[in-house]
């Protein structure tokens, strides 16, 4: 009777700290807040947090609502169930704070009409975010899994979500996960999506089992560099996992990526080198030192644009694209979908992506005479290969190595085919007078 009346007592005193929480069933983040705020909140009680001193609280709304808490689930109505009704159903986001910059929307359900699916325009459902500093977000399709982030640092009033059900007899479910984020741990400018892993795997929106790359898109994905990486390698997650537009031949007759073109067998088409640089729909990616991994080894040419039937600029299989620059980012292009084109060919892209470990060398410094410079000679060896013949010099500039009192830093990039070892020969030379 005692501890009843006491809990009742301490269920008016705020959680000293409001901090995120794990809902009782492992499914839903919610805020740490005493019973009482929780009731008046309108959020609904998920297990204890704080030493039981307060309850895990999950905020969920669905249509017409407006929301203003760090952490709300946007569902559609009779959720978990489905819906096929026609209508609109919009919901509204208030930043809870002026330190609040970004939001970001996590698919933990996303499942709405597809698109055309010869053009790629959403024509029966579209998702829109519209309100905030970053240019109008429209997507459909099926998109679990996948995240967004919405910039609305100018932001005075609300962001609006709104769905937009033209038809009926179709399935539909969302949840949809609503964080603000504040300035501190946004996501970098201009990226929509921000991936924080060491390794992981992106695709473009509406990428499934008879899905089709939605048209009209044009977004950054990032990907954040972790501490100790110097490069990122990319591959395709399966054979079929990169088709964007259909097939490229080459002038020697070998396929690469594409956009429009002849005749090819089994209905798609099959443009020329010519018209691959120009492709309305790409994915772009830098590429100062890239490499195209065959099973027979060597290097293949660095590609800024992707596009068409393959990830690599030729048939071989497995791919891999390596590159060293930094941030390590791509771009997604797509066009308006004022052309119609076989739907197999433009399925989207899936690639796995792993950031890859620096190597440090230490090279002792010898003894120089007072007044002397150092010339630094740098040549290359592979782990698997052995040394080159003859050795190959590497220009660096001065921001690859770091003075120590011990000798140089050399920071070496891993190869596709092993580590990269860098020997560093000093030689004393003496100064020129002023």
């Amino acid at each position: 009777m005692f501890w009843n009346l006491l809990m009742a007592v301490l269920n008016f005193f705020p959680v000293p700290v409001t901090e995120e929480c794990l809902s009782d069933d492992s499914r839903r983040t919610g805020l740490c807040l005493n019973t009482y705020e929780c009731r008046i909140q309108n959020g609904e009680s998920h297990g204890p947090c704080a030493l039981g001193f307060g309850v895990c609280c999950v905020f969920t709304a669905s249509c017409n609502a407006e929301v203003a808490n760090n952490v709300t689930y946007f569902v559609n109505p009779n959720f978990p169930g489905l819906l096929d009704d026609v209508g609109e159903c919009s919901l509204r986001v208030k930043k809870i704070s002026k330190d609040i910059s970004q939001i970001r929307l996590d698919f933990v359900n996303f499942n709405l009409a597809q698109p055309n699916r010869k053009t790629g325009v959403c024509e029966t459902d579209t998702f829109v975010v519209t309100g905030g500093a970053s240019n109008d977000l429209r997507i459909c399709g099926l998109n679990s899994g996948q995240h967004v982030y919405y910039d609305m640092d100018d932001t005075k009033d609300y962001v609006t979500i709104n769905i937009r059900l033209t038809k009926g007899n179709y399935n539909r479910m969302w949840e949809i996960k609503i964080t603000q984020v504040e300035f501190a741990q946004r996501a970098p400018a201009g990226c929509l999506q921000y991936f924080h892993e060491v390794a992981g795997t992106v695709q473009t929106m509406n990428f499934a089992v008879n899905g089709r790359h939605l048209a009209d898109q044009d977004y950054v994905i990032c990907i954040r560099q972790e501490h100790g990486m110097c490069s990122i390698a990319y591959e395709p997650c399966d054979e079929n996992s990169f088709k964007i537009g259909p097939p490229i031949l080459s002038d020697t007759g070998i396929e690469g990526s594409g956009d429009e073109g002849g005749d090819a067998p089994g209905g798609s088409q099959v443009v020329s080198m010519d018209v691959f640089r120009e492709c309305s729909d790409r994915v772009m990616m830098p590429c100062d030192s890239e490499e195209f991994i065959t099973p027979q080894g060597g290097p293949g040419i660095c590609d800024l644009l992707h596009c068409g039937n393959n990830f690599c600029t030729d048939k071989e299989t497995p791919c891999r694209i390596e590159s060293s620059t930094t941030p390590f980012v791509m771009r997604v292009q797509f066009g308006p979908g004022n052309r119609e084109e076989n739907p197999e060919d433009n399925l989207g892209m899936c690639l796995r992506y792993e950031q890859q470990q620096c190597s440090s060398i230490n090279v002792p410094l010898p003894r120089l005479p007072p007044q002397s410079a150092i010339v630094i000679h740098v040549f290359v060896a592979d782990c698997f290969l052995g040394p080159l013949t003859p050795p190959t010099p590497v220009d660096i500039t001065g921001s690859a190595f770091t003075p120590t009192p011990f000798g140089f830093n050399v920071i070496a990039t891993p190869t596709a085919f092993g580590r990269l070892i860098v020997i560093v020969m000093h030689m004393g030379i003496p100064s020129v007078p002023a």
